[in-house]
């Protein structure tokens, strides 16, 4: 470690996940989503709720490791036509190592030919299901990250020696999140076994993985940041969540929504159309702005029922503004400050 190395216990560059914000939508749609279509949002609700835990107890186990390393959560890159979404990457002085979360459920089997077989059990069946290898599919993000990391080395030196080593700097572990999982990797072959452990497993492992790597030099603290920044700079939200199924459904509801106010507004009593209001219009605006930013849907921010019971009980806080359906901790960390400073100027 050098002089200047201050790095002493595990430091989250980014934390959030994009995966909270989608169960927020779906939370909110259910509220307003027909009955025919019901069902499956819950299902959804379900899973994104199993993926969110099984992160945040990885999440967890990082924190508790006590050991210098940078953390970045829930990243989505893209790259010449590649994509990759990474659970969790976590940048050590030796290794840098990609981590996919399985919060599976039922009893797993990894064949000899690398193949994972489900059985759980439905109803009075049990039932048997290949699912796609996460051995391969982190596989898959590892070799873009690699890609990434020689493409942007311009130095014939440079790119020589990366070649040389860098798959020793780069590797990757599938963690089973769900404890109450059952695997059986009897006849799987040793380089599947390495890669899938335990979430209690996951502080030891890599600490196996850094002292594997003891006779090259580490990576200092600025070499470290910069790796993480790198990556950071190239995440874009991932705009391939659950809701996009349900936009059609989204819509309808919100046109009936309008439709009611619009037929509100034309009574007498009503003073002005809500939409002809300020705050109506910067609200809007700053959604609108937002969503462009972020290549998001306008309404993944939030939807115009939303907007309305912004301006009906205009929060002066975050925790107020908690108390409104569709907004949880992610969003409002992400967003609260803008809004309830716009709510301000029009208060």
């Amino acid at each position: 470690m050098g002089l200047f190395d201050k790095l002493d216990k595990p430091v989250f560059l980014k934390e959030f996940s994009d995966t909270q914000d989608q169960l927020d939508q779906l939370k909110d749609l259910l509220k307003t989503a027909p009955d025919d279509i019901k069902g499956q949002v819950e299902q959804d609700m379900k899973m994104l709720s199993y993926g969110i835990r099984g992160e945040e107890q990885i999440a967890f186990e990082l924190k508790n490791s006590f050991m210098p390393m940078i953390i970045l959560h829930d990243l989505h890159i893209e790259h010449e036509g590649l994509s990759a979404q990474i659970d969790y990457l976590v940048i050590t002085r030796k290794v840098f190592i990609v981590i996919e979360c399985k919060n599976l459920y039922g009893n797993i089997e990894v064949t000899s030919n690398g193949e994972f077989i489900r059985t759980f059990d439905y109803g009075n069946k049990k039932v048997r299901k290949g699912i796609y290898s996460p051995i391969t599919q982190n596989q898959r993000h590892l070799d873009l990250l690699k890609k990434i990391d020689l493409d942007r080395r311009s130095n014939f030196l440079s790119k020589a020696i990366a070649k040389k080593y860098i798959d020793d700097w780069y590797k990757s572990v599938v963690v089973l999140a769900n404890p109450q999982t059952v695997i059986n990797m009897r006849y799987a072959k040793k380089d599947i076994k390495d890669q899938i452990i335990r979430g209690d497993q996951l502080v030891e492992y890599i600490k196996k993985l850094i002292r594997l790597q003891s006779n090259d030099l580490p990576f200092s603290d600025k070499e470290l940041y910069a790796r993480a920044d790198r990556f950071l700079s190239l995440h874009t939200p991932n705009t391939n969540d659950y809701t996009n199924k349900y936009e059609m459904a989204l819509k309808e509801s919100e046109t009936a929504t309008t439709t009611e106010t619009a037929e509100n507004d034309s009574n007498p009593c009503s003073s002005e159309n809500l939409e002809d209001t300020p705050l109506y219009k910067a609200l809007r605006q700053y959604r609108y702005e937002k969503s462009r930013e972020e290549k998001v849907k306008p309404y993944f921010l939030y939807n115009n029922a939303q907007m309305e019971d912004l301006i009906q009980h205009m929060p002066e806080s975050l925790d107020e503004l908690k108390q409104i359906s569709g907004f949880g901790d992610v969003k409002c960390q992400k967003y609260g400050a803008d809004i309830i400073s716009i709510i301000d100027k029009h208060r």
